[in-house]
């Protein structure tokens, strides 16, 4: 996986393509002050596509009139000086009039779930009484968070994964997995294991989650509700059309595992929402 990713720093992808952009637009002539006095005030949205995750920007379309210079050139001047900081990160295109896209290699979607698994995205400081009352329009949220930690203590019973601590409730991370560590996201190609569209589909999810939760232009008008039924939902067709045991689990273990990860990291996300977010008891077991 990529060594250079900062998870640590960059939970969100939104956040760590904001930093990359900073940095390229003030070390020239660009003066991004014009645009923006913060980072999130830099265009940049999620592109809706289900087989790869990448990340679009109109920067150089709103520099162009202040900088007297063509988008385009622009676009293919921050582009240059991206591709000498961001190899192995994310690939750049330059669409016109002057659109750049940033797609996400394997290895920092890899890097990036390793994350979530080991609890990048924090606890709550206050622990919410387990006796809350689950909404009835949560239902289904509290159900995908429950059957989610219930796969993955029946992997450890089993032997696929191994746990230090079943369910620990002092942990940073809310699963401490001894081995495989790192879970083996990637093929020996260096491919991303998780390649059927309702994988992709839950990754994406989680993605738009975080940068939801991380990124201060959108936190304050999300519908957290709506947010969580819709990566339950991604969860549950996940569930459906991935198995883990059974005939995975015998020719094709290491992708059970990735599979098992992709699991642990949407708990750790749907954990969040409901008690960060929703203030609503994310349950073990329904």
């Amino acid at each position: 996986m990529h060594s250079k990713l900062p998870v640590s720093k960059y939970t969100s992808i939104k956040q760590l393509l904001y930093s990359y952009l900073i940095k390229s637009i003030s070390i020239d002539t660009y003066n991004p002050e014009n645009i923006c006095t913060k980072g999130e005030k830099i265009p940049l949205y999620k592109g809706r596509d289900d087989n790869r995750v990448f990340y679009t920007s109109s920067v150089s379309l709103r520099l162009s009139k202040s900088q007297n210079r063509k988008a385009m050139e622009l676009a293919s001047a921050i582009a240059s000086d991206l591709s000498g900081t961001c190899d192995g990160v994310f690939s750049i295109q330059i669409v016109p009039p002057g659109w750049i896209n940033f797609e996400l290699t394997h290895s920092t979607l890899a890097t990036w779930l390793q994350s979530l698994v080991v609890g990048s995205l924090g606890r709550a400081e206050e622990t919410i009484d387990g006796q809350s009352p689950m909404l009835n329009s949560l239902f289904a949220v509290e159900y995908a968070h429950a059957r989610c930690c219930s796969l993955v203590l029946l992997a450890h019973r089993e032997g696929l994964i191994k746990l230090r601590e079943p369910v620990p409730n002092t942990s940073p991370a809310f699963w401490d997995v001894i081995s495989p560590n790192p879970l083996p996201w990637l093929n020996c190609d260096g491919t991303l294991q998780l390649n059927h569209p309702d994988e992709r589909r839950l990754i994406g999810e989680l993605i738009q989650v975080v940068d939801n939760i991380e990124c201060p232009d959108v936190s304050g008008s999300v519908k957290w509700e709506k947010v969580a039924l819709n990566l339950s939902q991604a969860f549950e067709k996940f569930w459906s059309n991935c198995r883990i045991w059974g005939e995975v689990k015998i020719t094709s273990p290491e992708r059970a595992q990735a599979r098992l990860g992709l699991l642990m990291a949407t708990q750790s996300v749907l954990k969040f929402v409901l008690e960060e977010n929703l203030g609503v008891f994310a349950p073990l077991e329904l």
